[in-house]
């Protein structure tokens, strides 16, 4: 089991990159570190940036709660909340740690083969991996290079 988080009970912090393939009928496999905590189930939906964001389904519903605790006379936050909920498809792991991603959603963030994924928290995030990398070679410069607290207290 992973480390654990601070404030919620019994959730894993997910972390690292991984390189798995999908295969042709659209199943991606689930880095063997995060199964445990997806085995129940899981949603996978639109991310920003044109990634997927998949969540144990724990923490999909307390994201949600948050959602609906937003203000919904914010055209924004109605956008958002209809394109993030819309996408969602909530799956189950098969056995061998498979789960589907629904075309809509490998059309969305591009994916094809090669994917990376990574932990993200309290989320894992799906790639398309030249996505990433691109991504990544964009903003790891800016990130070393941070002289102002981003995140304030963090570090």
């Amino acid at each position: 089991m992973g480390p654990r988080t601070g404030g919620r009970e019994g959730g894993t912090v997910f972390l690292g990159t991984h390189n798995p393939r999908l295969d042709e009928k659209g199943r991606l496999f689930l880095p063997a570190k995060f199964r445990e905590r997806m085995a129940g189930g899981l949603v996978v939906t639109r991310g920003q940036e044109r990634c997927l964001y998949v969540f144990p389904m724990q923490e999909f519903v307390r994201v949600t709660e948050q959602m609906q605790a937003a203000p919904t006379t914010s055209k924004a936050v109605r956008d958002f909340t209809r394109v993030f909920l819309s996408g969602a498809s909530d799956e189950v792991p098969d056995k061998q740690g498979r789960v589907t991603i629904p075309a809509n959603l490998r059309a969305y963030a591009g994916l094809t083969r090669d994917c990376t994924v990574i932990g993200a928290g309290s989320r894992v995030e799906v790639w398309d991996t030249q996505a990433w990398n691109a991504y990544l070679e964009s903003t790891e410069q800016g990130f070393a290079d941070q002289s102002e607290e981003v995140i304030p207290g963090l570090l």
